[in-house]
């Protein structure tokens, strides 16, 4: 396996919220993941009771409203795009109508474009994922109505 696709693998681990990955490619394989040391651990559950009335005044805040509609989500872990290039206009924008197969992103994964084509008919709601922000697997990045 090439050395700038582990560099890229690793890049992509410490801007992600994901403690580990794998890829096989044929007979090759290679693991990364975020060593978590047991010191930090016990500081965080010692330091957790003090935490405990700022996580009561955090419950009270009134979580932020699901998203209505079909969710696209994103298929990897990557940076998403709105657009085919800079200063192009975006794949799509709300209130656009989309169908099955339309590009509607694309998300970068290891110097690769990925187009991201929409699932399902309808009309665009939200977009929200924000353009060259890099995105989770599975991370809600549309909304189709």
């Amino acid at each position: 396996m090439d050395i700038r696709k582990v560099k890229k693998l690793i890049e992509l681990l410490e801007e992600s919220n994901v403690n580990e990955i794998e890829i096989k490619e044929g007979e090759e394989s290679v693991r990364i993941s975020r060593g978590v040391s047991p010191a930090p651990l016990a500081a965080a559950v010692a330091a957790a009771p003090a935490a405990a009335p700022v996580a009561a005044a955090a419950a009270e805040v009134a979580p932020a409203p699901a998203p209505t509609g079909h969710v696209v989500k994103s298929p990897m872990v990557g940076t998403f795009y709105q657009s085919p290039a800079p200063g192009s206009p975006s794949f799509v924008s709300p209130g656009q109508t989309v169908k099955v197969g339309d590009v509607i992103c694309i998300i970068e994964a290891m110097k690769m474009m990925n187009q991201i084509e929409a699932d399902k008919n309808g009309v665009i709601g939200e977009i929200l994922a924000e353009d060259g922000q890099p995105v989770e697997f599975d991370q809600p990045l549309f909304t189709i109505t």
